[in-house]
């Protein structure tokens, strides 16, 4: 696969990268469901032989569950290690509850962690997962812990996820940003306006989420799928997978497999193509729950959208998002 550079940094990613959120597993609040760890170990060993070169985790997921897995699949992978990224400030009580921590002694703790359950010396990619929720000066606080870890060697790289520009710009006030982590796909667009101007402008990097919309954009997803989501899925309370919404997203979908059938592509592949299709996009971050899954989603890097496609695409998401 191609590879395009991070950011300031010196990682030099493929254009879809491994999600890990799903992999945590079952019984904590954002969960997606059962999910069978050599399913898990098997899907991150498809994407590696496929040419992904990294790997997107976080401590929260599976509340330290996939970071093991990851480094369980990392163990007996025989190739060269692809770069681990993770994320702080999201931690967890004795029932699994989760709850945001941003204290210097926090991030700290949640790195040696990490380091601990992923079984390595340093993270390649250190984020920050979310900013404080009263956007106070904790953030700086959190900000200036991380930068005093890559400074320790802890982590190579730093970086930010789902904040917004005056928040990036109060971090770059004390150490650089690499790379943002946002949401983004055909039924999610917020960051066009603002955010990923400024980034193109400031040279971060952008690793975006939820490509395919947690699943809903990959055409495996059905209403009767959709009705049958395990309880402790967090899909379950999210609208998009709930009528109204949910038909006009279906409809979504028809079109994506109609221009994906035209390449020999799944709508999951289409879906993800759109997202990279913009300059100031590094990468993506594809999650898989399995090798099958891998295969249907893990190239979309190659597929090049003609112009004639993405007005075609984007027709369809503004009647899909349309109140």
């Amino acid at each position: 696969m191609e590879t395009r550079k991070l950011g300031n940094s010196d990682l030099k990613i493929t254009p879809v990268g491994f999600g890990a959120w799903a992999i945590g597993g079952p019984g904590w609040e954002f969960a997606w469901g059962p999910q069978d760890d050599k399913d898990s170990i098997a899907a991150i060993h498809r994407a590696l032989e496929l040419g992904v070169n990294w790997i997107d985790t976080a401590a929260v997921y599976g509340t330290g569950h996939s970071e093991q897995v990851v480094a369980r699949a990392l163990r007996e992978w025989r190739g060269a290690r692809p770069y681990v990224f993770t994320k702080c400030t999201l931690t967890w009580d004795e029932n699994r509850k989760v709850k945001p921590n941003h204290s210097a002694a926090s991030i700290r703790r949640e790195c040696e962690d990490s380091l601990r359950r992923l079984q390595l010396e340093t993270i390649d990619l250190y984020q920050m997962h979310w900013p404080p929720s009263d956007n106070g000066p904790a953030l700086e606080e959190a900000w200036q812990a991380m930068r005093d870890l890559q400074k320790a060697g802890k982590v190579r790289w730093i970086g930010v996820s789902n904040f917004n520009v005056p928040q990036i710009q109060r971090a770059e006030k004390i150490a650089p940003v690499t790379s943002l982590q946002p949401p983004y796909s055909l039924i999610r667009r917020k960051i066009e306006e603002e955010i990923l101007p400024y980034c193109q402008k400031r040279g971060i990097g952008v690793i975006s989420y939820a490509p395919m919309a947690s699943g809903l954009l990959t055409g495996a997803m059905t209403r009767e799928r959709a009705a049958a989501l395990p309880p402790d899925d967090f899909r379950t309370r999210n609208k998009e997978f709930q009528e109204p919404r949910l038909s006009k997203n279906l409809e979504l979908v028809e079109r994506l497999r109609q221009v994906g059938a035209r390449h020999g592509r799944g709508p999951g592949e289409v879906a993800i193509a759109w997202v990279l299709r913009l300059p100031a996009i590094t990468g993506a971050i594809v999650g898989a729950r399995n090798a099958k899954q891998v295969d249907g989603v893990m190239r979309a890097g190659e597929l090049k959208l003609t112009s004639e496609e993405i007005a075609e695409i984007e027709g369809a998401a503004v009647a899909a998002t349309a109140s």
